[in-house]
């Protein structure tokens, strides 16, 4: 799986638990984040990038966009570039909010790319749940995520500035459409007010996975590790800073990062 930076950690840490014998390859781009500001077009280019690297250098057989803008830059287009299995986190995570509403008043968060994308719009009208919807940008979000600051004052400031449309709204559901923002869950919480449910796509995400994995490939064979494996092997890459990504990492997914491998991609990263 990969995202622009920590974010794709919630969707791993989901993985990690639900598929213990499952092998993880995690790249987290943060050479040249943050995706969110970025042109779609931009994007696309990087997942198609580090797309081929997972499945031609690192053999992978599934492909996990853990990334909500580089799912609304690029998801179709990377399903006909590869053989594997390649999802998303934006419709996983647009089922479990239209599960989870009550009243039908729903929110909406990303990044400024994933929102001016559309994406959210239209896989929510694809569901044909009558939902009234209230989307916002959060920049500046990501940004605090990636440098290891989910608490401060700072932080809680910026989320009662940019979430004050989804108050206004009255939601009492809100979908975090940015794996990046399950860190800063209790900012954003405290922010929308406790009564709004928050919505993560990563749990999803991981359930989505499990079945895909279980379905197996198109000719019948299997794709799921066998359920006797003994032995499994996480990995992960960065193409910026490993020892900062080690250490954050650590911070927000656990012991399972030890060490983070440099990867230099043809673009120059």
């Amino acid at each position: 799986m990969f995202d622009s930076g920590f974010g794709g950690l919630t969707v791993a840490r989901a993985v990690i638990d639900l598929l213990p014998n499952e092998d993880l390859v995690y790249f987290g781009d943060t050479g040249r984040y943050p995706y969110g500001s970025k042109p779609l077009s931009e994007v696309r280019d990087y997942a198609v990038e580090i797309t081929r690297y997972l499945v031609e250098e690192a053999d992978v057989k599934m492909v996990v966009v853990a990334c909500n803008t580089a799912a609304a830059a690029a998801l179709e287009y990377l399903r006909e570039l590869v053989t594997v299995p390649v999802i998303g986190v934006i419709e996983p995570g647009v089922r479990s909010l239209v599960r989870a509403t009550a009243t039908g008043r729903v929110g909406v968060i990303g990044t400024v790319g994933t929102v001016r994308s559309g994406a959210y719009q239209r896989a929510l009208a694809a569901t044909g749940s009558p939902v009234e919807t209230t989307i916002a940008a959060c920049p500046g979000f990501v940004e605090f995520v990636e440098r290891g600051d989910t608490h401060s004052d700072e932080v809680q400031i910026l989320a009662e500035r940019m979430l004050a449309p989804i108050r206004e709204a009255e939601v009492d559901t809100l979908l975090l459409g940015c794996t990046h923002y399950p860190f800063l869950a209790r900012a954003i919480s405290d922010a929308v007010g406790r009564e709004v449910t928050l919505v993560s796509s990563a749990d999803e995400t991981g359930f989505e996975i499990r079945r895909l994995l279980e379905d197996g490939n198109s000719d019948g064979s299997d794709l799921a590790a066998p359920p006797d494996k003994v032995t499994v092997n996480h990995r992960f890459y960065s193409t910026g800073d490993v020892e900062w990504f080690r250490q954050i990492g650590q911070q927000l997914l656990g012991p399972e990062i030890t060490y983070v491998e440099p990867v230099a991609l043809p673009s120059g990263t």
